[in-house]
C-alpha cells in the first residue's frame, strides 16, 4: 500500500511539474494539479490520519490563503526601479513591507496554535519542514526544464 501511494504521488508530481512551468496556467487546470500534488506530498510527510485529514485541511487551506494574500500583498510594493519614487514613496513601501511580514509572522504564530489542535507536535514540524522541500524540489524541477535557470531567469533563492 505505501509503495503504491508513493508511486502515485510521483506520478503527480511529475505530472504538475510541467504546469508550474507554464505562464498563466488555469486556476481549475494544471495549478490544481500542483496543488493535489502537494496535498499528496504534505499528507505523506506528516503521515496524517484519515482523521486528522478531515480536519486538517480546511485549517490549512485557510492558512494558505491568508499567507497568499500577505506574499500578493507583499509583491504589489516591491518595485525594480527606486529611482523613480521619492523618499517619501520608498520609506511608506519599506514600512510597510515589514508591516505585512510582521503580519506574516503573526499569522504563522497563529496557524502554529491551531495545526496543534488537530496534530501532534511532531507532525506540526514535519509540516513546515515539508513544506519548504515541495518548493525547493518544484523550483528544482522547473529550473531543470529551464536548462538550469531558476524561475524569473536570475540567481536562485536561498530558501
Amino acid at each position: 500500500m505505501n509503495y503504491l501511494f508513493r508511486t502515485l504521488l510521483l506520478l503527480c508530481l511529475l505530472a504538475a511539474v510541467p504546469a508550474a512551468a507554464q505562464k498563466g496556467a488555469r486556476p481549475g487546470g494544471r495549478l490544481s494539479q500542483l496543488e493535489n500534488a502537494k496535498i499528496a506530498y504534505l499528507t505523506e510527510k506528516i503521515a496524517l490520519t484519515q482523521d486528522q485529514a478531515q480536519r486538517f485541511w480546511p485549517v490549512y487551506n485557510e492558512f494558505t490563503q491568508k499567507r497568499r494574500d500577505l506574499n500578493r500583498r507583499m509583491r504589489l510594493l516591491r518595485t525594480d526601479e527606486p529611482d523613480g519614487l521619492s523618499d517619501a514613496q520608498i520609506k511608506d513601501n519599506l514600512t510597510q513591507a515589514l508591516a505585512l511580514r510582521q503580519q506574516e509572522v503573526n499569522l504563522e504564530k497563529e496557524y502554529f496554535d491551531k495545526f496543534q489542535k488537530v496534530l501532534t507536535i511532531r507532525q506540526v514540524g514535519k509540516l513546515f519542514v515539508a513544506e519548504r522541500q515541495f518548493t525547493r524540489d518544484v523550483l528544482k524541477r522547473v529550473a531543470d526544464r529551464r536548462g538550469g535557470l531558476p524561475p524569473g531567469g536570475g540567481p536562485g533563492l536561498d530558501d
